[in-house]
Order: C-alpha cells, then structure tokens, then sequence
C-alpha cells in the first residue's frame, strides 16, 4: 500500500479512549469538510432526538465547522444593557421563526447524520478548533434557578466583553479572566424509546455535560444509540468554573470545526473523552454521589479494558493518581468527572 495512503489512515485510527477491538468505519475516499451555518432550518431548539430530521448528512471521517449561536434572546440581550446592533441577526432570526421548540432551551446546531453509524458503534468527536464568534458573553442567574436559588430569588444578567486578541474576559473593574473556549453541549440522539429529551440534563447521550476540558485540542467518544448517530452541538462557552453554579457560564457564540468518526461495534455504553495530558470518564445523575459513583466505575472499565488492569488495581491507581472533579451543579442531572494523567504511563 502506498506510504501516503498508510499516512492518511494512521490519522484516522483511534487513539486513547478509542483503542478497542473493533474498526473504525471506511473513511470516505475523499473525507470532505462540511459548513453548517445556525438558521432557522439547520437548529435543534432543547432537544435530542432520534426522530428529528438530519439537516445535514456526512460520512465518517467528514469534519463540519458548526456555527453556534448562545442562548438567550435579543430582548434578553438588549435588556441587560447590550447595543441592538450588536445583536446577532441570525439570533433575532432564530427566535422569530423557529415554532418546534423544547422542551429545553438550548439552540444547538443539527442534528448530522453520520452514514455508517449504528446503534452499538462508538462516535469519535475530535474538537479540531474552536473560535469566538462575537465580543461579548453574558452570565445570568434567575428565580428557582441555579444552585443556591433560595440566596438570589431573582434575575439578575450581566454583558461581559470579551477581548479576542489577548484572550481575557472583563468581568468587572480589576477583574480579568483567561479565556477557554468550549461547547457546553455535544451529544447524540438517545435510544428511540425515550423520545424527545430535554437538551438541558446530560447523560448516556452526553449533550449538556459543560466539561471545561473539552477545548480545541481534546476528543470526545460518545455510544450511538440511533441510526446515523444524529450528533448535534451548542451552547458555546468562553469559559466557566467546575460547577457552574449559578447555571450559565461565559456564555457565547462560537465557531467551531469537529472531525467525525465511526468506530463500529464498540457497545461502549457512557460517554468519555480525553485530552493531550488526561483520559477523562464522566457520571450523570440527579444525585451528586450516584453520578460520583458512575464515573469512578466509568474509569475503572477503561483501564481494566484498554490499559489490562486488574478492578483492584485500577480502583487503587484513581484513588492515588486520579481526580474526581464536579462539572455542574445545576442542570437537573449533576455531572461528575474524574481526570487520569497520561503521563504516569510509561508504555
């Protein structure tokens, strides 16, 4: 086989979390580079589905550059003070002519169709770039929301700039903070029989995990549960504490590109994902301890299947190497995850 074929194979294959049994799926001969601009035909508006409609269709090893819009309105905007031009017009768009809405309150970009992927396959999301999309982002905390409502039981909303060149928000006089640019929510449609869910609790899907890990550079593995897989993305954010606690983060409008791949027959069952440095197992749970304990077991499976570790000594091995870290707090299931350094293995 040609060099340059074998080169451009060995790009495709799967790395870290994915090393499993199974093959990736045939890239496509010419694997293509996809635009998904955020309109009203092209959005989901707080929902997974595996009954919605692709708005775009891809194959395995594709990469789209999404465009991503935040959540909140223009009036929301222009309210706490933001300049109407400086509203968004595909935002002002969006929010006049999209009627299916909910039950969440995410505008997120898809869902895509991914040909060769089935349910029992994993999907390999690598996050190639990410970019901000406007100046600005906002935090906001509101009545019975958040995860101390009975302290504020009011609204309350801030436009905070952002300054692209040197990468800091300016939260407030004296206050500056580094710029880390994420998408709070990427997941797949869930098993059919659930239906449409709400875009706001993460889980077996993955969707709004609000992992500030998941930076340009990381990737992200997710079980399809439907045809096609149906991933779609959003709620883009320029940065945010572990915990989220007032339940929004810098939240903004971004660009980002992905690279899609099918890994077939995987049956992976809960979403992971990891970095340069770190593997990273996740846990989704109304309580904070049972999503606790679905990570912890998460990365206990990883290193028994991929790294052939005993159970005894992988759960040593996270309880001296590992951190267990709370994603949020605040959005119906909590969401925990623990990060594995790469570096203390040596082969």
């Amino acid at each position: 086989m040609p060099r340059f074929i074998l080169c451009f194979l060995a790009l495709l294959l799967p790395r870290g979390f994915a090393q499993m049994p199974s093959p990736t799926a045939p890239p496509a001969a010419n694997p293509h580079k996809h635009t998904l601009k955020a309109t009203p035909k092209t959005v989901a508006w707080g929902y997974y589905d595996a009954s919605a409609a692709p708005v775009l269709r891809i194959h395995s090893g594709d990469s789209v550059e999404f465009e991503t819009l935040l959540t909140n309105s223009p009036t929301g905007l222009e309210k706490a003070g933001l300049p109407p031009e400086q509203v968004q017009q595909n935002l002002r768009d969006i929010y006049k002519e999209v009627t299916d809405k909910g039950p969440g309150g995410h505008i997120l970009n898809g869902p895509v169709y991914i040909e060769e992927a089935e349910p029992g396959d994993t999907l390999e999301v690598r996050i190639q770039k990410i970019d901000l999309a406007i100046p600005y982002a906002y935090n906001a905390f509101g009545i019975n929301r958040g995860f101390l409502p009975e302290d504020f039981p009011y609204r309350k909303m801030r436009i905070i700039p952002l300054d692209r060149d040197r990468m800091m928000a300016k939260f407030a006089p004296g206050i500056e903070i580094p710029l880390h640019p994420f998408f709070g929510s990427m997941g797949v449609a869930p098993p059919e029989a659930y239906g449409r869910i709400d875009s706001a609790p993460p889980g077996i899907h993955a969707g709004n995990m609000d992992n500030k890990e998941l930076v340009a550079g990381t990737t992200l593995y997710l079980p399809v549960h439907a045809r096609g897989a149906l991933f779609e993305i959003g709620d883009g954010h320029a940065g945010q504490g572990n915990g989220e606690v007032d339940i929004t983060a810098l939240e903004t409008s971004l660009t980002g590109t992905v690279q899609l791949l099918v890994h077939k027959g995987t049956q992976q069952k809960y979403p992971r994902a990891e970095t340069p440095t770190h593997y990273i197992s996740m846990g989704f749970h109304q309580e904070l301890y049972e999503a606790t304990r679905i990570a912890v077991r998460e990365m206990i499976d990883f290193l028994a299947t991929e790294k052939k570790m005993s159970r005894e000594d992988a759960y040593m091995l996270i309880s001296v190497a590992g951190d267990v870290d709370i994603t949020e707090l605040v959005d119906g299931n909590k969401g925990v995850h623990v990060m594995l350094p790469k570096a203390i293995f040596k082969n």
